[in-house]
């Protein structure tokens, strides 16, 4: 079974294309989504969070998702802290998914996964990219957020120039290119891969 990396930036559509690869029989591991709730249910990730940032990470149980937003987007080392704990947790909660398997690859959709150094433990990346304005007219239409915040948020993660020298596929998702047609071309590659890994 291979392990496929996937990524993007912000707003590039990336949750999309990984819905499309499920749709091909393909199982996906969302990194973020599982980081959000490990950060929720994993009392030792808790307990080292709130020893590396104070109680105030979490209200009445709760992570103080605002205050933590805050912290990664603002300090640079507070967010390769807060990094050093979760992405861990999360790569053996992947471990576990992983086995429990069945299909000549799966994917790992995980929004850092170039800038922590996650994909080296891919056989293969694939990176999402769309032009920067309409990555920011989607996140600010889906997010509600200003124009400034989701900025911020793009330069926090590294460009897709920077990106696409460490992909091995790319997809352009910029509304013209028809996706479905683009990850049928992948996942057709993949399956043939797989197949003389075996």
């Amino acid at each position: 079974m291979l392990n496929v990396g996937l990524t993007g930036g912000i707003g590039s559509g990336k949750s999309t294309v990984a819905q499309i690869f499920e749709a091909f029989g393909i199982p996906c591991y969302y990194a973020d989504d599982r980081a959000k709730e490990l950060m929720r249910s994993d009392e030792n990730l808790k307990s080292d969070l709130i020893e590396e940032f104070g109680a105030d990470v979490y209200q009445d149980g709760s992570l103080n998702r605002s205050l933590l937003a805050k912290i990664i987007f603002e300090d640079d080392s507070a967010r390769e802290r807060i990094n050093g704990l979760v992405h861990p947790a999360v790569g053996r909660d992947y471990e576990e998914w992983q086995a429990n398997q069945n299909s000549a690859y799966v994917l790992k959709e995980a929004a850092i996964l170039f800038e922590t150094g996650g994909y080296k433990a891919s056989d293969y990346n694939i990176l999402v990219t769309a032009p920067e304005e309409l990555r920011l007219r989607r996140v600010m239409e889906r997010d509600g957020a200003k124009k400034e915040e989701v900025l911020a948020r793009m330069r926090a993660q590294w460009s897709d120039e920077k990106k696409s020298k460490l992909a091995d596929f790319i997809i352009l998702n910029d509304e013209d290119h028809s996706l479905i047609t683009q990850v049928k071309e992948i996942h057709e590659a993949l399956l043939i891969r797989a197949n003389s890994s075996n």
